[in-house]
């Protein structure tokens, strides 16, 4: 795959396995695609092999200055190729440990979509859980990388949500994007400093003996 540049500021990796039976990421995917300093890579088509092609979305992310994840969540985290994406190029040496400072000071958005209602994200509910439980491994991600971790916008209920709460849902997702960074909240956030990794927790591998 030939490597792509660009200097939109906004890299949107969308993940889901079966576009034609979405409900509410099809139509996000949809309005991410019409805004014109986004760079929208839709994951399971880009990848249908799942052979990640580590430079070229190193490049893209390091041209970035915010980074969204769009995925619908499935058993409590991420698509399989989402977490793969995070798994091939979030390296260490480039996104986190030493050297590893082409992340630093980007912003990192969830923007997920949940099956089950708010009201069964609860310790008395089903999900046994309130959301925020399945939060820390993406808060954790950024941190590690130095990023700055956005409040997720979120729609629980996705497959029985009204039409038109889908529809503002959606607006709010464009509205968003747009206005990337003149958020409210957003001056309130606090930058994360990159979590240091000691060169000990990761020696270099020993060359093989000469026989």
């Amino acid at each position: 795959m030939t490597k792509e540049v660009f200097t939109s500021g906004i890299l949107v990796l969308a993940a889901h396995p079966n576009w034609r039976e979405s409900r509410v990421n099809r139509q996000l995917l949809a309005a991410a695609n019409r805004i014109e300093r986004a760079k929208v890579h839709d994951l399971y088509v880009r990848y249908p092999d799942y052979d990640v092609d580590v430079a070229a979305e190193q490049a893209g992310a390091a041209m970035a200055n915010l980074i969204v994840l769009l995925h619908p969540i499935q058993w409590y985290s991420m698509p399989a190729l989402q977490k793969l994406w995070l798994d091939e190029v979030l390296t260490y040496g480039w996104a986190y440990g030493p050297g590893g400072t082409a992340l630093q000071g980007k912003d990192l958005w969830l923007v997920a979509t949940t099956g089950g209602p708010q009201s069964s994200y609860h310790p008395q509910s089903y999900n046994r859980y309130f959301f925020d439980a399945f939060l820390p491994p993406y808060e954790q991600t950024a941190a590690l990388c130095g990023m700055r971790f956005l409040p997720p916008l979120l729609l629980h209920g996705a497959r029985t949500a009204s039409d038109e709460t889908v529809a503002e849902h959606v607006a709010i997702f464009e509205q968003r994007m747009k206005s990337y960074p003149q958020w409210p909240e957003i001056d309130q956030l606090e930058q994360c400093p990159a979590c240091e990794v000691p060169a000990s927790d990761r020696p270099a591998r020993r060359r093989a003996e000469a026989t």
